[in-house]
């Protein structure tokens, strides 16, 4: 178990004495975005811009043109809502290459209460032209994924946690930008899940196998853009498709999915949050209360692998 964020702190870190290139900020927030460690070893290098995102971007984006790699993070509330105009027309207009990495997404922030608990993020990011979008599922993903979008050019939005997730990817995982990874095979529905919900619908396909369902298990942490031919696949070879997230059931992984089969319809249940904000209590509650826990989602999961299967719910 390990935070996605956790991982971003050493990756930033190490990054760093890679690459000169590379720039830190935040917007007061270092330490819990753990970017602290690469302002601790290279204090010239990095830029506390005070409570002010506005001018993270801003700065961000000076940095960037003079070809620098800024990494700017913050929690995910702040980051992708309060400098939604600077990201529009700084970062993607202009093509920039700012990274943006905002911890503490989704419900699993917890105690800190809705106004914290940011579940619209994926599909304000995702609508904007040029910004790719992100989101790992463990801390080895997370440090692939960063890896690789150092060497990539343009705007990218990396969305991570708070709370620790369950390692799946060894240390050698390799990210592709756009592609998908199936972790288990079946033939009755496919999960696609992304960030925390990955490790959840693990356990739901480990339940719902001792039934005697067959499930397919994706991770598509590549949300934008997202692995159209996997999708098809998914189409292909089952009945229907699951898609799990913790963010609104609105914009994001979902309907990113459901894009991709306009043209080729199969039977698509989304689960998130339904048009909901969050509220304090503790990350499992949270799930539990908003239908994402383990037994609330393999409910409905069987629900539907029933109807699709069998034409019946029960």
């Amino acid at each position: 178990m390990k935070s996605t964020r956790e991982a971003f702190g050493e990756t930033l870190l190490e990054l760093g004495k890679e690459n000169d290139k590379i720039i830190g900020l935040s917007a007061d927030l270092q330490d819990s975005t753990k970017a602290i460690y690469f302002q601790k070893e290279f204090p010239d290098r990095f830029f506390n811009v005070g409570i002010s995102e506005q001018d993270l971007i801003g700065i961000s984006a000076g940095i960037s043109s003079e070809g620098f790699i800024p990494f700017a993070s913050s929690f995910a509330a702040f980051i992708a809502t309060r400098p939604y105009d600077q990201i529009r027309m700084l970062l993607c207009y202009n093509k920039l290459n700012v990274k943006l990495v905002a911890t503490h997404s989704g419900l699993t922030v917890g105690e800190d209460g809705g106004s914290a608990q940011c579940l619209e993020d994926i599909a304000l990011m995702r609508v904007l032209p040029n910004m790719k979008v992100f989101q790992p599922c463990d801390a080895n993903e997370t440090k692939a994924l960063l890896r690789t979008i150092t060497k990539d050019i343009g705007p990218c939005y990396i969305r991570l946690s708070r709370a620790d997730y369950p390692i799946i990817f060894d240390e050698n995982k390799v990210f592709t930008i756009g592609q998908g990874d199936i972790l288990s095979e079946g033939n009755d529905v496919s999960i696609i899940a992304t960030g925390f919900m990955v490790s959840k619908a693990l356990e739901v396909k480990d339940t719902l196998e001792k039934e005697g369902f067959s499930i397919r298990v994706v991770n598509m942490s590549s949300i934008k853009p997202i692995d159209k031919n996997l999708i098809f696949d998914c189409s292909k070879k089952t009945k229907g498709i699951i898609t799990i997230e913790e963010h609104q059931s609105f914009g994001g992984l979902g309907a990113a999915v459901l894009e991709v089969l306009s043209l080729n319809p199969v039977p698509v249940k989304v689960i998130g949050v339904n048009d909901a904000f969050g509220q304090s209590g503790k990350a499992e509650e949270l799930l539990s209360h908003y239908g994402l826990d383990t037994s609330s989602l393999t409910y409905a999961i069987r629900k539907f692998i029933n109807k699709v299967k069998y034409g019946s719910e029960g």
